[in-house]
């Protein structure tokens, strides 16, 4: 199951990074944990760095049934993050300490889906 963005998805942010379309986002992250405290160790590191790129954490919850879905179909939490723009999401997935941490991520996730949305109102 996939992880992490294929190229043509990083190369489609990067087209909008600091362009028109570029502005105020929340990213809905959909984690499904193989090893929970493995990722703890990356999520330490990226809300550091989400600090630094002027993001924060919406709100998150334990996710508890998948109502439509695939069979079988679940996810352990879920995470909304407020990101400024998708150049602070840019800047926060290529920053060293993040790119160091990511063997926690990988080890850490069975699953991952991040969903870009429009940013509500705060």
């Amino acid at each position: 199951m996939a992880i992490e963005p294929d190229e043509e998805m990083f190369a489609e942010l990067t087209g909008i990074a600091g362009g028109p379309d570029d502005g105020e986002f929340v990213m809905l992250n959909l984690n499904q944990y193989r090893d929970r405290d493995r990722y703890q160790l990356y999520a330490a590191v990226a809300a550091q760095v989400l600090e630094e790129v002027g993001g924060s954490i919406a709100w998150y919850t334990p996710g508890e049934r998948t109502v439509v879905g695939e069979p079988g179909e679940r996810w352990d939490e879920v995470i909304a993050v407020r990101y400024p723009s998708v150049e602070a999401f840019l800047k926060l997935a290529t920053d060293p300490r993040i790119l160091a941490a990511r063997a926690d991520r990988t080890a850490g996730l069975e699953r991952a889906t991040l969903v870009r949305c429009t940013a509500a109102p705060s």
